[in-house]
This record gives C-alpha cells, structure tokens and sequence, in this order.
C-alpha cells in the first residue's frame, strides 16, 4: 500500500523516512526488516530460493532416471547454467546502472518462471530431450547473468546503505535456509507428484516476488543526483578502472573466486565423504546439513557487522574460513568432520556476507552496477571453471586435496590482500 503526501505517491526511499528513520551507528542484525518492502521482498525470496532447490532434485532426477544421463551430464548441465554467468554478468550490471532495475528484475521473474514452466510441461508431456534441458538451462543461465547483479542492486535502492550489511547476511540466511528446506521439499513433490511438478513449483515460486516487485517502486540512490546515461561498454570499462584503483574491492573480488569451490558442494565433498570418511547417502546429506546449520547463524553474524570494520573483519574470516576448510580436509574421522563442516558453514558465509556488503559500500553509486556484475562474474560465474579444477584434482590427487584446495586458495588470498583489507576507509 502507497502512502501518499499531498496526493502523491511516496517512494520506498521517502516513505522509509516517515515511518522509520534509518539507522546509524551499528547496523543491527534486522534493521533492514524495519523496511516494510524488504519484509515482503524478504519472505518472498525464502520461497522463491526453495522453490529453486525443488527443481534442482527434478533437474538431477530427471537426467539420471529419465533421460539416462550420468555424472558427466550433470556437471556438463551446471557448466551450461553458469556459462553466461560468466560471460554476461559483468556486462549485465553495466547495463543495469542506467536502466531501472525494478523493470528488469520484473522481466527476469517472468522469464525465469516461463523456462521452469516450459520445462515441466515437456516433462508432463512426454516430448522432454536432453538436448531441449541444455538449451533451456542455457536461457536459463541468460536471466541468472541479469538478475543477481539487479538483485542486489534493488536491496540497496530498498534499505540503503545504512542497512545494507543487515540485508546482505539475511539474504544469506534466506539461500541457507532454502539450501535445507529446499531439498527436503522437492523430495516430498518429486515422490508424491512426479518430476514435472518441481518445475511447476519453481515456476510457482516466481510469482511472490513478481507481486512484491510489481507493488513497491524504488527510487535509484543516484536520483538525486544528474543521471549517467554511458553506454554498457564504457560504464563496464569505468567499473573495471574502479576495480583496479580500489584495493578492498578487488580483493573482496578476489575471495569470492574461491569461495565459490566451497559453495559448490556437489563436486569434491561427496567424494570426500564417501571414499574417505566412508559415510553412505544419509551421512552425505547429515554433512551437508552441517554445513547449513553453521552458515544460518553466519548469515545473522554478518548482518551485525560494523561498517567501519568491514575490511579487517573480512580479511581475519577469509582467513578462518581458509583454514577450516584445510582442517576439514585433514578430518582424521568422520566424527570430526561434522562438526568442522558447520565450522566451514558459519565462516564461509559471514565471510562472503561481508565482502559482498563491503564491495557495495565502498562502490559510488554511479558504479555500482559494474562493478556488482564483476562480482557476480566471480561468484557464481566462476563455477565451470573452479568446479573442474576441483574436479581434476579430486580425481588425479585425491579427495582430501580436492577440497582442501579452497581453503588453500582462500589462506593464500587473505594473506596477500590482508595490508589491502586493514586501511577502513570511510564508505563513499
């Protein structure tokens, strides 16, 4: 609902001063819930992100039992998915930066929800190939190149900049909560309902956030300032310069790279949990679960953060997440590797939770967008190449080295960025 002065709607960013001044000091974990959109956008999106995991158990179910595909199809379907990732995004979020992100959120929803729908319909028909699952997780990938640095660059323009790390370790704690009620979910429709339904609930779970987009208006940070119409390629090229000239940032950039080897737990963890811990389907998914049951309580950790701490905070997490990795690794026994891979959680994701708002701080907001797509372009966009790294050291040196090599890389990154992270400056 619109609330009006003399007769005229009021944006998010007014009505905001009205109802509820921002902030200042320490951001609080839920100060970002003050804002009455982002309440909405917030419960939209734990549907939304379950909604995604429903259909990835369809997606893995449907190459394995349906289309006959294998392992290699799999990986081969995710390096599908995240290829434009790469390709696109740093370019999207240029695009992004003059031109209404409200707007092109709406038209990823709707596109989103379209594929997962098209999909289902396929699979309920009958007519389903494997060739028509790679073509549609490539346009697929095409909308995810868009709309993660837009969605980002919408919870700035909802919360500012006051809350921004209370939105950032939220939207964490949203991904982590879908991560385990997700699969959960889509076991319990792809058992009672057949495959075709997870890619109906997906498309389903695009509507909530439809609705919130097409009822709340934002207004751009910049507004109040002379717009910047540069064309996608220069306002790319801007975001790069930026980049380079920006210590902090381009090390928070470079943490999200290997980070990226944690997050993706479907290449090295099972093969270390099966082949060294000796753990069967049940331990596999008790781990996982770990991992989720540490990354929550990040996601809440790092929507606490001070501000004026946001590089050194970082820089010690990178650090502490690195060597968790490496001790989970070189877990003597399964026993210890429970309770190292919620360690390996609650790091990880408090950690990428503040880079992530430390990247948006420190940006103006004339170069948000770019550079917000080069983040993107690191994590997830890096996932083809970092999972076949991860892949081939798994198989041709072992499992232990396969994943202990993210926490290798991340240790050496903390320790190569650590002066970059100490200076604090001021948010610009």
């Amino acid at each position: 609902m619109e609330i009006r002065a003399r007769g005229r709607p009021l944006s998010i960013v007014e009505s905001e001063s009205v109802v509820a001044p921002a902030s200042v000091g320490r951001t609080r974990a839920f100060a970002s819930l003050r804002n009455r959109p982002f309440r909405w956008w917030f419960g939209a999106q734990i549907l939304s992100g379950s909604g995604g995991m429903a259909q990835l158990v369809g997606q893995a179910w449907l190459v394995l039992h349906v289309l006959h595909g294998g392992g290699l199809v799999l990986g081969a379907l995710t390096a599908t998915t995240f290829a434009p990732v790469l390709v696109g995004s740093a370019w999207a979020g240029s695009w992004l930066q003059s031109h209404d992100v409200r707007h092109a959120l709406i038209g990823t929803q709707v596109a989103a929800g379209a594929i997962a729908a098209t999909t289902g319909v396929l699979v309920a028909t009958g007519l389903v190939q494997l060739w028509m699952v790679f073509l549609l997780a490539l346009a697929g990938g095409c909308v995810f190149a868009v709309d993660q640095p837009a969605r980002q660059l919408y919870v700035v323009n909802l919360v500012g900049r006051e809350r921004l790390a209370s939105a950032v370790g939220l939207y964490e704690v949203i991904i982590n909560a879908s991560r385990l009620l997700g699969p959960a979910l889509g076991g319990v429709v792809l058992a009672v309902f057949g495959v075709a339904a997870c890619f109906a609930f997906n498309a389903v779970s695009f509507l909530p956030p439809l609705l919130v987009l097409l009822h709340f208006r934002t207004r751009r940070e910049s507004d109040t300032a002379p717009r910047r119409h540069s064309r996608t390629r220069q306002a790319l090229r801007e975001g790069l310069a930026y980049v380079r000239r920006t210590p902090e940032v381009a090390a928070c950039i470079l943490i999200a790279a290997p980070a990226g080897m944690i997050f993706n737990i479907g290449v090295a963890l099972p093969v270390l949990a099966t082949q060294t811990f000796g753990l069967g389907k049940f331990g596999l998914g008790a781990l996982i679960a770990c991992f989720g049951a540490g990354a929550i309580p990040g996601g809440f950790a790092a929507a606490y953060a001070r501000t004026h701490r946001l590089g050194r905070n970082t820089r010690l997490l990178t650090l502490g997440a690195g060597l968790a990795v490496i001790a989970l690794a070189v877990a003597p026994t399964a026993a210890a590797a429970f309770p190292l891979m919620a360690g390996v959680g609650f790091l990880s994701i408090w950690m990428i939770a503040l880079a992530n708002t430390l990247v948006q701080v420190r940006t103006t907001p004339p170069l948000r967008g770019p550079v917000l797509g080069l983040w993107t372009m690191a994590l997830p966009g890096l996932t083809p190449i970092t999972a076949v790294i991860s892949g081939a050291v798994t198989q041709f040196v072992g499992p232990r080295a396969g994943y202990g090599i993210a926490g290798l890389l991340l240790t050496v990154v903390a320790l190569a960025s650590w002066h970059r992270l100490g200076a604090d400056p001021e948010p610009r």
